[in-house]
């Protein structure tokens, strides 16, 4: 989808190299990305201790080792 943003060019250059990104689209891909990541990171974060989510640490971070490869396979992908 295209969609016409004004950026500030001084902000965007910061965010280019901060994140290595070549090019102002990966930048802003990039950006949502993590938003994004963040965010659902809040809301998890969020949820604890409320009941909806009954793992324990050592279950998470089993699931967060099975999940990896795939999300790496994913990065891969789009480079």
């Amino acid at each position: 989808m295209k969609t016409l943003v004004d950026i500030n060019d001084s902000t965007l250059k910061k965010a280019m190299a901060l994140s290595g990104a070549h090019t102002k689209k990966d930048t802003i891909m990039l950006a949502l990305e993590e938003l994004i990541r963040l965010r659902l990171r809040q809301k998890l974060k969020g949820m604890a201790g409320s009941g909806v989510m009954d793992m324990g640490l050592a279950e998470l971070k089993e699931s967060r080792q099975r999940r990896e490869p795939i999300h790496k396979g994913l990065k891969a992908g789009r480079e």
